[in-house]
């Protein structure tokens, strides 16, 4: 099966340089990346679904190649939705690959055309976490290092 498409599924709440990073350095292997916004019913968030998928297109507005959905329910589900079986998955700690590797093995369960490629930030952007930048937010610290001026005045307008 030849596929040049691949999908970055996350919640993005908000986005980081971090995120930015494994989706630039994914276009080295394919041709389109989706970037597919989350929701879970489970999760609370920060900023809305269409607030997530707003700044994501805002990031990414110049680039053809980067296209921006969102999805809610199964991840498989979305997959078989817009015909693409490669998910591309970030990686910063341990902690993330004990997690991740659990979801690559059930979303093959679930459908066993799937397969999982996990790429890992930059050294500089290792360490960043939607959470942390949150916290940095809500205590008024400097964001420039973690994410883009857009989401930093996103960030900025939600803990004013």
């Amino acid at each position: 099966m030849e596929n040049k498409i691949a999908v970055y599924p996350g919640s993005f709440d908000p986005i980081t340089y971090g995120h930015i990073d494994v989706i630039e350095r994914s276009l080295k292997f394919f041709e389109k990346i989706i970037v597919a916004v989350s929701y879970n019913t489970r999760k609370k968030y920060l900023f809305t679904l269409e607030e997530r998928v707003n700044m994501v297109k805002e990031v990414f507005k110049d680039r053809r190649e980067i296209e921006v959905d969102s999805f809610r329910g199964l991840l498989v589900d979305y997959l078989r939705k817009k015909n693409v079986y490669i998910v591309i998955r970030g990686l910063r700690a341990v902690s993330d690959f004990e997690y991740e590797f659990q979801m690559a093995l059930i979303n093959r369960k679930l459908n066993p055309e799937i397969e999982t490629i996990f790429m890992m930030p930059k050294e500089e952007f290792f360490y960043i976490s939607s959470s942390l930048v949150k916290e940095i937010a809500e205590l008024k610290g400097n964001l420039s290092y973690f994410v883009p001026e857009i989401v930093e005045k996103k960030l900025r307008e939600k803990f004013s």
